[in-house]
């Protein structure tokens, strides 16, 4: 059960780091709403980013489509301001001004992060290459595409992070990255507020992206054998969780109660009633609080 139906039909969204993870899973969904999804990033059947990953744009595009929706790929480095002006230029040119949700999931760090060291010991150009990579990037596609939703005092604007509080996430760099990303929903919300648009920020829980899957040497048919190793795998949840969250909150008319929050999978499932791909409900944040709290301490209230 997604909860969504056919909502989304006649909108239009752009998913910025669309290629794999979170970014895949709110396409796909959005897609399966009905809606026109713009998927971008740097990795395209044309050439990798840097990460090296197999997956690419097209990949989402195509996902996007046999979901349901329309699925349009477009290579996009949004650390290049001119690369993502033009980008917004053809929406706005092939959707006669119209763009419903931006959805900023760039991000692009994992090679960058250093979870090892402290500050005082860290690569400083890595560190401030993450910073540009999962902040500037938000930064730079917001400003050129939020304009279309102001012009048309309609949309939503979903800020991917991880983590809704304001604890430590371990690692100085990824911390201030991940934690930035609230504050720009934060921010742009109050930006926005008159416009009749809202922005919010939102985190999955365990997620089970592509890279996850690797690390634990599983699939998504048999990611069960991973607890094993990590009992805490157990709770995790596909980026199809994530995806239907966010499918939820742009089919929400009401979703302007929310801007300026910051929000979480496990914190909207019982509100929209949507569930993961194979019908489960995860809910990340009792399980820290019955399992995981006596060890690290609370989660921590909502930003």
């Amino acid at each position: 059960m997604t909860g969504n139906g056919r909502k989304l039909a006649g909108k239009v969204a752009l998913v910025a780091g669309g290629t794999r993870g979170g970014g895949r899973g709110i396409a796909v969904e959005l897609g399966a709403a009905g809606a026109t999804v713009y998927v971008t990033g740097r990795s395209s059947s044309v050439g990798r980013s840097e990460m090296g990953r197999p997956e690419t744009i097209e990949e989402t595009a195509r996902a996007v489509t046999a979901a349901g929706g329309v699925g349009i790929p477009v290579r996009t480095d949004h650390s290049s301001a001119e690369e993502v002006r033009a980008l917004v230029e053809r929406i706005d040119s092939e959707q006669d001004g119209r763009l419903d949700v931006l959805v900023n999931c760039v991000w692009g760090g994992d090679r960058l992060t250093d979870w090892s060291s402290p500050l005082w010991e860290q690569d400083l150009e890595k560190g401030l290459r993450l910073l540009r990579q999962a902040v500037e990037t938000h930064v730079i596609t917001s400003r050129y595409a939020v304009g279309l939703m102001a012009a048309r005092r309609s949309g939503l604007v979903v800020e991917v992070t991880d983590g809704n509080t304001a604890r430590y996430r371990g690692s100085f760099f990824y911390d201030v990255a991940k934690s930035t990303v609230i504050r720009l929903a934060f921010a742009q919300a109050a930006d926005l507020k008159d416009h009749g648009v809202a922005a919010v920020a939102i985190t999955p829980g365990f997620l089970r992206s592509e890279a996850m899957l690797e690390h634990f040497g599983v699939t998504e048919a048999n990611w069960r054998d991973a607890v094993a190793k990590d009992p805490d795998f157990a709770h995790s949840e596909t980026p199809a969780y994530l995806g239907r969250a966010v499918a939820a909150l742009a089919a929400d008319p009401d979703v302007m109660a929310k801007t300026g929050r910051a929000l979480s999978t496990w914190g909207l499932y019982e509100e929209y009633g949507f569930t993961d791909a194979d019908g489960t409900q995860p809910d990340f944040g009792a399980h820290w609080a019955r399992v995981l709290e006596p060890r690290l301490g609370p989660l921590g209230a909502p930003l």
